[in-house]
């Protein structure tokens, strides 16, 4: 029933993110899931609710504009998994999200944290750079503004209604990530995805500078 119920999961979720184009697509979902997967087999998590959490992590995102009744739930509700299973996916998936700077986000299991960190890891590095350009884009904002400076949001409503120039993403978010990571086997990954960061930053004030 497992291996049919990830199945039915990864059409229903292919689908649906199937004319995204703010970074969120298929492709991050199945990368945030094979990485979260890749985590959990070396930490010893439950793989079926690691996968299931992974695969269905952006349906409600508010990024996405998604609001309303839970289609997660919805979703889940239609698999027969048991009520607990469908709890734990359920408390996996409201652990994922960054909320802010100074706002802490605990994964309180070692399936959350294997989750949570996967979906950090594709926020950060080359792919997170191409990401954050592409959502930036894809909500109207701007690439650089010198001197309008980066906040670091206290709470989930500052990081919601931020509308800030990309570059300001990097060091309100994506730089933050890599003392975030809670499981060994991402911050191995971190670091290497984060010093590229860096550097990419360093040539675009370089480039900046010159114009």
């Amino acid at each position: 029933m497992k291996e049919e119920t990830l199945i039915n999961t990864r059409q229903f979720v292919m689908h649906f993110h199937a004319n995204d184009t703010s970074g969120h697509d298929w492709w991050h979902v199945n990368r945030v899931t094979q990485l979260a997967l890749q985590i959990a087999i070396k930490e010893k998590a439950d793989l079926f609710l690691v996968e299931m959490a992974a695969l269905l992590h952006d349906i409600d995102d508010w990024k996405l504009g998604n609001s309303g009744t839970s289609k997660t739930e919805l979703f889940l509700d239609s698999t027969g998994l048991p009520p607990s299973e469908v709890t734990d996916i359920l408390t996996i998936i409201s652990e994922v999200s960054f909320k802010g700077a100074g706002v802490d986000t605990p994964a309180n299991t070692i399936e959350s944290q294997c989750v949570q960190d996967a979906d950090r890891l594709d926020a950060i590095g080359a792919i997170g750079i191409a990401r954050a350009f592409t959502y930036g884009g894809s909500k109207n904002r701007s690439l650089y503004e010198p001197g309008v400076n980066p906040i670091l949001h206290g709470s989930f409503q500052e990081y919601q209604t931020n509308q800030s120039h990309t570059i300001n993403h990097f060091y309100e978010k994506l730089l933050l990530l890599k003392d975030r990571m809670t499981t060994p086997s991402a911050k191995a990954i971190a670091q290497e995805r984060h010093d590229f960061m860096e550097r990419y930053l360093d040539q675009f004030f370089r480039e900046w500078n010159l114009s």
